[in-house]
């Protein structure tokens, strides 16, 4: 088994499954980090804190605002490799005045929580 498969090689990194169908790829984020854990710790971490700013923000913004804070947060979330928060900010770009996409991005970013949560066990 390659280390990078399994997420910070801690208990419950195993069975998280393929890098697709986590909310974090573990595997493109160990390539922008160089493999460096703790740097990839550090890195989700201030994802996480951007992605629930932004979350909290996107309801009282106006549009330009809304633009602003969706494609600041696509770039850092292709960047880690969230790309289901990467694929709803471009969704969001398209519509920034739909709110129905705001109460989608609340949960995505508790997908990663949990995610880091379980692997940081």
């Amino acid at each position: 088994m390659r280390s990078v498969n399994v997420a910070f090689s801690m208990p419950g990194g195993e069975a998280s499954g393929r890098a697709r169908s986590r909310p974090v790829d573990m595997e493109h984020l160990s390539r922008q980090t160089m493999g460096d854990r703790d740097l990839e710790r550090e890195v989700l971490a201030l994802f996480v804190q951007q992605a629930l700013s932004v979350d909290e923000k996107l309801p009282g913004a106006d549009k330009s605002q809304r633009l602003l804070l969706a494609h600041a947060l696509k770039g850092s979330a292709r960047g880690v490799g969230a790309s289901a928060i990467a694929d709803w900010a471009v969704a969001f770009e398209r519509q920034p005045e739909d709110d129905r996409l705001v109460k989608k991005l609340g949960p995505l970013v508790e997908d990663v929580r949990d995610f880091i949560a379980a692997i940081s066990r």
